[in-house]
């Protein structure tokens, strides 16, 4: 592997003009790709094999047309204070803002609040629903636009107004905010770490260059492969975060070697060798971890996790190729200035923070290790409390529309109006389908925690029914979960009755089965997941404990960010900090994404600082110095990645959207303590009380495993029989 590596950066920095061309090009073809091909379509949600989708599928089938994906918004009409919505001023002013409502070219229909009596019981409060004939992606600004004028209108007849559903998402969420702050960070990071413009600007060039491709390939294919307009977002963020790691390893370690008095071309190729052999490892736990993603079985996921690995499989080549291509152009740019002058990089020193830290942890591993362990421990604990769920406008500020809407509408109607279940009968084959339908209906509104049954609807061939539930608690509550499990408990009666069979679906019970199946996936994710990470890391390291450790530790990091993220988006405790104004259950899909995204990226950091360590000891250090070494070549560089991580993650918790939020604060907080609890504190720990017994393997598996060159040892022993080139020389392609 390193040798081959070796010949792929000796070829790139010669043949630069070749490789900026061929990228170039790459760049040029996927953008014009991107350009031409059909915008990619909302393919929408869907989780195979849950009792809601089945239901919702069946729907679909026996009710054509009827689940068609138009927009939709519900506008609610409070009176002013001690005054009711029926009153003839108040009661206008509804009618007159409906009729409005109903007059634009892309509205199917708007229905009058008090032609269906929807209107709350004390007169209040009441509400409009309005139905697009396009998506809520499709709707033009002309629209958006008339139903702001519209609620303004009724706002000032002394109303108040505020409207939620779908046809109020703008699209919006993760922008390119976000990202000029994480790159904005990455750039000071980079700077300082380097003390060279040119070295800083490299990593940020090729990842960006990285980033553009992925995101132009990902276009340029939505239509074909169906992959959605969200697929990308997964993989710019990782993108940009890996992309930016990957170069800076290798500059790092160019650097270094340049420091040794190596030629340009030896430095680079050398470089690549190494350096670039953890990269390659590194990237494929990342794909691992990503592609990973479909054990969990939720095609939209799946999409986006291979989106994903894809993006980071283009970050690995990039800096492998690329990478090595600008060292050929401007060798001596990425070196400091003093070392600039004399034409070759500067001496590294024999003592720095990385062996004080180092020498630190080895005179007390044991306190550094318990207090670790100990810490993360107390930061895990909060995930026994863990409730998973779906936020949705109740988890928007206040400041929105939507919440006010969702607020109003749980104090005019009840907490659980925000969130009723979809009963679907299916009574094909039954003689009696109206009576079938009517006894189930009947049977489910007798059940403790539901407050009304709206009329069956039945479809044109009268076999199969579709009805409304009305929980009496809100959507996210842990009691309409007990309430749908309730329901579908009394299922075997009610059909041996009846003759017909009913399934429950609708939001909320789609949210509730979403993350039923989410913890059941969890634990197989991790097992395939881990597994396939552990061998790849004995390849890498020659060793079985270092993997096992490496795993360990990682879980400790994961469960106590998991902890951490409990802790503020649930409880509640610090969350005005991070302007949540709401605090609920988790999003379902959030430990999926912690585990899958920070183990990819743990591991990362654990190759690049082990590997280091068992190259000094493979040369001949001693376990404990060999340890030292790994940290003063490798401390610096990775706790530069970790915070232009931190940097990239942390950008999102500026974003309104609560989710966005959570994702952005999870994954920064993950980073930060695997890479400096796990990484800097728990690892060096734990190789100090093993010692020579880290790097052992039994021999059967030693002969069964692979062996990969991933220290460069036969390359730095080939090197250093070379002759380093005179400093003039160095300079010539300056």
């Amino acid at each position: 592997m390193a040798d081959f590596l070796y010949r792929v950066g000796r070829l790139a920095f010669r043949r630069r003009w070749y490789v900026a061309l061929v990228w170039a090009a790459v760049l040029a073809a996927v953008g014009l790709g991107a350009l031409k091909a059909p915008g990619a379509a909302d393919e929408g949600f869907s989780m195979p094999g849950i009792e809601s989708q089945k239901a919702f599928d069946l729907m679909e089938q026996r009710f054509p047309g009827a689940t068609a994906d138009g927009a939709t918004a519900r506008v609610v009409f409070v009176a002013p204070h001690g005054a009711k919505v029926t009153a003839a001023g108040n009661r206008k002013a509804v009618e007159d803002a409906v009729a409005d409502l109903a007059d634009g070219s892309q509205v199917a229909s708007a229905v009058n609040p008090f032609q269906t009596k929807a209107v709350s019981e004390d007169g209040t409060t009441a509400y409009a629903t309005v139905t697009y004939k396009v998506a809520a992606d499709d709707l033009t600004d002309a629209s958006r636009t008339q139903l702001e004028k519209t609620l303004d209108e009724a706002r000032d007849a002394g109303l108040t107004v505020d409207a939620g559903g779908s046809a109020m998402d703008d699209g919006g969420g993760a922008g390119g905010a976000a990202e000029v702050i994480g790159v904005a960070i990455a750039a000071v990071v980079l700077l300082v770490t380097f003390g060279s413009l040119a070295a800083a600007g490299l990593p940020l060039l090729t990842a960006l260059i990285g980033v553009g491709v992925s995101m132009a390939t990902i276009l340029a294919l939505a239509d074909a492969l169906g992959l959605s307009t969200t697929t990308g977002t997964l993989a710019m963020m990782l993108g940009l975060a890996v992309g930016i790691d990957y170069a800076l390893f290798v500059v790092s370690r160019y650097r270094e070697e340049r420091a040794k008095g190596r030629a340009p071309q030896e430095a680079t190729s050398l470089a690549v060798g190494t350096a670039g052999s953890a990269v390659v490892f590194a990237g494929l736990t990342v794909v691992i971890a990503l592609a990973g993603l479909s054990v969990v079985g939720i095609p939209m996921l799946t999409k986006m996790g291979l989106a994903a690995a894809g993006a980071v499989v283009v970050a690995v080549v990039i800096a492998l190729t690329l990478v090595p291509a600008l060292l050929g152009f401007w060798p001596n740019a990425v070196l400091r200035r003093r070392a600039r002058r004399s034409g070759r990089g500067e001496a590294e020193t024999k003592d720095n923070g990385g062996t004080r830290w180092a020498r630190f942890v080895l005179r007390r591993p044991l306190p550094v290790l318990l207090l670790g362990v100990v810490g993360l421990g107390a930061l895990a604990l909060p995930t026994t409390s863990l409730q998973l769920g779906m936020p949705g406008d109740e988890a928007k500020p206040t400041s929105t529309t939507e919440r006010r809407a969702y607020d109003a509408l749980a104090e005019g109607f009840g907490p659980g109006f925000n969130g009723p279940l979809t009963v679907v009968v299916d009574a094909k084959g039954d003689d009696d389908a109206k009576g079938a339908a009517s006894t189930i209906a009947r049977e489910i509104g007798a059940t403790k925690g539901v407050v009304s049954v709206s009329p069956a609807r039945f479809n044109e061939a009268g076999d199969t029914a579709v009805f409304s539930v009305v929980p009496s608690t809100a959507p996210t509550d842990e009691k309409t979960k007990d309430l749908v499990t309730t329901i579908r408990g009394e299922r075997p009666g009610v059909e041996s009755a009846t003759g017909a069979t009913f399934e429950v679906t609708g939001t909320t019970a789609l949210n509730i089965d979403i993350s039923e199946k989410v913890q059941s996936a969890l634990v197989p994710y991790l097992i395939v997941v881990v597994g396939l990470a552990i061998v790849l890391l004995m390849v890498v390291f020659r060793s079985l404990l270092v993997p096992l450790k490496a795993a360990l530790g990682f879980l400790l990091s994961v469960l106590a960010s998991l902890g951490a993220v409990v802790v503020v988006f649930q409880e509640g405790h610090g969350a005005a900090l991070l302007g949540v104004e709401t605090t609920g259950p988790i999003m379902s899909l959030m430990p999926i994404f912690l585990v899958g995204i920070v183990f990819g990226l743990a591991m990362d950091y654990e190759v690049f600082l082990v590997s280091r360590m068992r190259e000094a000891y493979v040369h001949g250090e001693t376990a404990h110095q060999a340890v030292t070494s790994g940290f003063r070549h490798s401390a610096r560089v990775v706790v530069a990645a970790a915070m232009i991580m931190i940097a990239v993650f942390a950008g999102f918790i500026g974003e309104s959207d609560s989710m966005i939020k959570m994702i952005g604060f999870g994954l920064a907080a993950a980073v930060l303590l695997d890479a400096f609890v796990v990484r800097m504190a728990i690892v060096p720990a734990v190789l100090a009380l093993l010692g020579d017994k880290a790097w052992w393997l039994p021999g059967w598996l030693d002969r069964a495993l692979p062996r990969v060159d991933v220290e460069g040892e036969a390359l730095t022993r080939a090197a250093d029989t070379r002759e380093p080139a005179p400093a003039g020389q160095e300079t010539a392609h300056v």
